[in-house]
């Protein structure tokens, strides 16, 4: 294919990254990780987040809080929080350091090798990125499905269930993940190019050749 070239991969790899490191981040401060609905009172929604807990109604709108304390806080939030800002921080570097090993960025020009470490040390850091974003989005899940499916509760109680957030961060994290994969798909894409001879110095190798042999005929 012609517009699968090597340089296309890279900078598909940096954009895919990018975009995961942006929602990770607006995840990160979204409030609507959780959502709850009462039957008793349908006019109220209830949302909460790593940093704040809202109540929407329609007379007032919304209205966040910030948590009080942190010690008083469930431990999936508190590991959430944590693992959030690991993720936040590796994509942010994942974009810096293999944006210099891009091709067509006049940075180590004339050390290929340099560039190519930047690449795979930019997606192993996506990848990280990727996986501390998708594990606590999948442990906050976890808790509200076992809280939710508890017995021990009264039918009548609300219960907390999955907010927009949620699926940013699945989103997030999944395109982390795909963007280091790319990364490392264009290194190889690279050095297989390195390796493998291009059909002009082919062709020029072969005329070398019958030129060669027509001289020793004569």
């Amino acid at each position: 294919m012609v517009f699968l070239t090597t340089k296309m991969m890279q900078r598909t790899a940096l954009f895919v990254t990018f975009g995961g490191l942006v929602t990770s981040l607006t995840t990160t401060f979204l409030p609507f990780w959780k959502t709850m609905n009462s039957d008793l009172n349908e006019v109220e929604n209830w949302f909460s987040g790593l940093w704040h807990t809202c109540l929407y109604t329609e007379e007032v709108g919304i209205q966040c809080k910030a948590y009080e304390s942190v010690m008083a806080l469930p431990m999936d939030l508190q590991i959430s929080r944590v693992l959030m800002f690991i993720s936040v921080g590796t994509g942010a570097l994942a974009v810096l350091a293999a944006f210099p090993g891009l091709e067509g960025v006049e940075m180590c020009m004339r050390q290929p090798g340099i560039k190519r470490g930047l690449l795979i040390f930019g997606g192993i850091l996506s990848w990280i990125s990727g996986l501390t974003t998708l594990a606590p989005v999948s442990i906050v899940a976890y808790t509200m499905v076992v809280d939710f499916w508890n017995e021990g509760f009264p039918d009548v109680m609300p219960r907390w269930e999955y907010g927009e957030a949620m699926f940013s961060g699945w989103f997030g994290g999944l395109a982390l993940v795909i963007g280091g994969t790319l990364f490392f798909v264009a290194v190889c894409m690279k050095d297989y190019d390195q390796r493998t001879p291009s059909p002009s110095s082919n062709l020029q190798v072969k005329h070398g050749t019958k030129y060669y042999l027509k001289t020793e005929i004569l």
